[in-house]
């Protein structure tokens, strides 16, 4: 054979190793094909102790696991089937509502009662730049502020009804969801308002990534309750959002108007939160204000993500009861060792302006992530008032969170 026909054998020979090398056997396309059953794990255990003034204190050991069953995408559906179950191996505490056990109205509340329920059962179809959710689900549109899950509870909130997303345009996710009940946090064995929020609520919810370095949003949340207790929730918010970076600063602002706000419906107001955020190395600083008008409220947020983790005035402004608030606040965050992240956030509440003081917060929170499926989170919360609306407040905890 001349060279040439050695030279042909020998790029015969390569190309049909190559082939075989990148076609894997069907034994082992089978082994990796995506199940059409997944099961899906949560577990998060905590202890919790709260200290509120004119209440004993409290303390809680709680444990809530999350298992849900999701199958893979056929023709563009899927499902997903999710239970929630909470048990109190340490129940010396309030579970925050009537009917939940532990209740003891003399013990500070915590607010995760012992509960079995379903969580989250929805039917999926994404396709055509669109995601339609149609049953039990969680739903957060930005930061949680009006609606979110309040996720910090053991027995997170979800809503039943149907949410459809759309990014067809490039930049652009626009949202819509039509919820007709709210599931609480207090669960199944809650009386009243306190298991569910009937009602007929309307939620658009759009922002916009198309300009560099900047996201533009926009809301309108409609909400109109069933019962009697719950009516006082009923109104209409509309809102602008905007963040960006300006000469390496972080920068957020939102504002936003509610009409026919509570307690008793005939309130208007004024909500807005305004933050800027800068790093130097592995340290960053935030200083931020948010301020709510007398009778502005947020019954579907997550209160806990706002306003210092003592908790303090998540009541008052669900309802909408607290005669104005303003929390100018200041957080600093560094990593110290281990991969351990330390926040640190101190808080100065006011009424309607920054100088009707009444009332100093402090938090302090460590996050460790071990790997993609644990996480431990101390978080310690201390809020100091002398207002007879409010009531002083120290909350201390520890968890560790397992997710697969």
């Amino acid at each position: 054979m001349n060279s040439h026909t050695y030279a042909s054998l020998l790029a015969l020979a390569a190309s049909t190793v190559a082939l075989h090398a990148g076609s894997p056997s069907p034994e082992i396309t089978a082994a990796t094909e995506e199940p059409w059953i997944k099961p899906t794990l949560d577990i998060r255990a905590r202890y919790e102790f709260a200290d509120v003034d004119h209440f004993d204190p409290s303390h809680a050991l709680t444990i809530r696991e999350r298992l849900g069953l999701k199958t893979k995408d056929w023709y563009g559906f899927s499902a997903f089937v999710e239970g929630e179950f909470t048990q109190a191996a340490v129940d010396d505490y309030s579970g925050g509502a009537p009917g939940v056990n532990p209740f003891d109205p003399r013990n500070s509340i915590i607010a995760d009662p012992e509960n079995n329920e379903l969580n989250q059962l929805i039917l999926q179809y994404k396709g055509f730049d669109t995601t339609v959710k149609l049953g039990r689900q969680r739903i957060i549109y930005d930061n949680a502020a009006f609606i979110g899950n309040v996720g910090w509870r053991q027995n997170e909130q979800t809503y039943d009804g149907i949410s459809i997303t759309n990014t067809s345009i490039e930049g652009l996710t626009a949202s819509y969801s039509y919820i007709d009940q709210v599931n609480r946090i207090y669960g199944t064995d809650a009386t009243g308002i306190f298991e569910n929020a009937p009602g007929e609520i309307h939620l658009f919810n759009a922002s916009y990534a198309g300009i560099k370095g900047l996201t533009l949003g926009a809301y309108a949340y409609l909400m109109e309750f069933d019962d009697a207790a719950a009516t006082g929730w009923d109104n209409n918010t509309f809102g602008i959002s905007a963040k960006g970076t300006l000469a390496t600063v972080q920068l957020y602002g939102e504002l936003a108007y509610q009409d026919d706000a509570g307690p008793l419906n005939d309130k208007e107001g004024l909500y807005a939160h305004f933050y800027a955020t800068k790093a130097f190395g592995p340290h960053s600083f935030t200083l931020g204000i948010e301020h709510l008008d007398a009778g502005v409220q947020t019954p579907l947020a997550t209160v806990h993500a706002f306003n210092g983790y003592a908790d303090a005035t998540d009541a008052r402004r669900i309802n909408g009861t607290h005669g104005g608030l303003t929390d100018t606040y200041l957080a600093y965050t560094v990593p110290i060792f281990c991969g351990i992240k330390w926040m640190n956030q101190a808080h100065i509440f006011g009424d309607n302006s920054i100088s009707d003081n009444f009332g100093f917060g402090f938090d302090s929170v460590l996050t460790k992530k071990f790997d993609d499926h644990f996480t431990a989170i101390a978080k310690l919360g201390y809020f100091d008032t002398n207002d007879a609306l409010y009531l002083s407040t120290t909350r201390a905890s520890i968890e560790l969170d397992y997710t697969f």
